[in-house]
């Protein structure tokens, strides 16, 4: 069995991130940037100002205050100014209003009076520059804006608006084909028989994928016959950039999936890892002539043991493959609720709740845990780590968890 850390290396060693593609801005929320965005042109433009007020020459202020000004011009938000600011002249203006040309200073409307129509009273003097967002203040014209590798969010798809980037470019978003192996298994649409299990894991991968940046293409279910097996991992490598099957590769009489991953040339280079739940993890790579090798992972039937594997490995592998940049994980301390078990043999993962209390992050784990009690999933939003040779962690001591997607 492999340690967890060197199994996940391994992963992330054989995972390239896929090719480019250009989408449209309206279509580019939560893809990853595949290369760097720079700056068009000075953010500002030009100068304006950050306040509702009015923009003076600042050598005008300095004589004494109160003094007053003559106001010229009136100049909303995207009105350009029409006319030089001369000695003893100032302009009405707004937050985002340009700054005209001879001003240096805004002072804000609350510091104002209006004696006379056209007239303005200062009544505190300003520092030179107070409230003027200088050209180019936010970005200089070649900035890099958006690095490759940045996941898009509204943040970010706004700054792109804001350079008119119609058009974005990102890692294309890996194609995922799942299947479930198992003669037990059944699709939801039939009323199981007595020993007969309702194919769960297909639909819970299905949105694991999609929440790691993939595009999952389910295929249903397998039976365990060799030669079916056998066309439905060809039609799956065919089809996909990466595949993923649950059941079908622990060591009884019925678990094919090892043998024919070598029968089409796969090269298994994780057989087993020492976690639990999640020990008979196959992972398998295919020479792929078009681009990097294709990644087979082989998952366990039970339902707790093929989702925290997932999570553990695969979103990590997803999300590099999608062309996002470490960290894949955000890893928290918090104190645990109650007493944590676990043998020790292996690296242990327990799912659960994290709470905010006044005294910190809490995590609380699930009742009866059991890998295949897909019940007791429900709600969770992050795993326990108990790591090789820890037997217990005791109520309101720190335990490291991984945050849930």
């Amino acid at each position: 069995m492999l340690p967890v850390a060197e199994a996940e290396a391994l992963i992330l060693q054989a995972v390239q991130p896929l090719g480019p593609e250009w989408v449209e801005l309206g279509s580019a929320q939560g893809r990853v940037l595949s290369q760097t965005v720079y700056s068009p042109q000075d953010f500002p433009a030009h100068p304006t100002s950050s306040m509702d007020g009015y923009a003076v020459r600042h050598e005008d202020v300095q004589a004494g205050i109160p003094c007053e000004l003559q106001v010229i011009e009136t100049l909303p938000a995207g009105k350009a100014p029409t006319r030089e600011l001369q000695p003893g002249q100032a302009v009405r203006l707004y937050t985002g209003s340009l700054l005209p040309s001879g001003a240096d200073t805004v002072v804000m409307q609350e510091y104002t009076q209006q004696p006379s129509p056209g007239t303005v009273r200062l009544l505190q003097r300003p520092q030179r520059g107070q409230f003027v967002r200088p050209q180019g203040d936010f970005a200089r014209q070649g900035d890099p804006l958006l690095p490759a590798g940045q996941a898009l969010g509204g943040a970010e798809l706004a700054v792109l608006a804001a350079i008119r980037q119609a058009m974005v470019p990102v890692f294309r978003q890996p194609r995922v084909a799942l299947f479930s192996t198992g003669d037990e298994l059944v699709p939801i649409q039939q009323v199981p028989e007595p020993g007969q299990v309702v194919d769960s894991n297909q639909y819970g991968l299905a949105a694991l994928v999609k929440a790691a940046g993939g595009i999952p293409i389910q295929l249903g279910i397998v039976p365990d016959r060799p030669q079916v097996l056998r066309q439905v991992v060809q039609q799956a490598l065919a089809s996909a950039d990466g595949v993923i099957s649950s059941g079908g590769v622990s060591v009884g009489d019925f678990d094919l999936v090892e043998k024919v991953l070598e029968e089409l040339g796969g090269e298994i280079f994780i057989r087993s890892v020492a976690i639990k739940p999640g020990k008979p993890l196959t992972v398998a790579r295919f020479p792929n002539p078009h681009g990097p090798p294709k990644l087979y992972f082989g998952l366990p039937g039970n339902p707790a043991s093929a989702l925290v594997t997932f999570w553990r490995f695969l979103h990590p592998a997803l999300r590099k493959m999608g062309g996002s940049l470490p960290p894949y994980w955000q890893i928290l301390s918090a104190f645990s609720a109650v007493d944590l078990h676990a043998d020790g043999r292996r690296e242990h993962y327990l799912w659960g709740r994290l709470q905010v209390r006044p005294e910190g992050i809490q995590f609380q784990p699930a009742a009866n845990l059991n890998s295949g009690n897909l019940i007791s999933l429900a709600g969770c939003n992050a795993l326990a780590v108990l790591p090789v040779g820890t037997t217990q962690i005791p109520a309101g001591s720190p335990v490291q968890v991984l945050q849930l997607p």
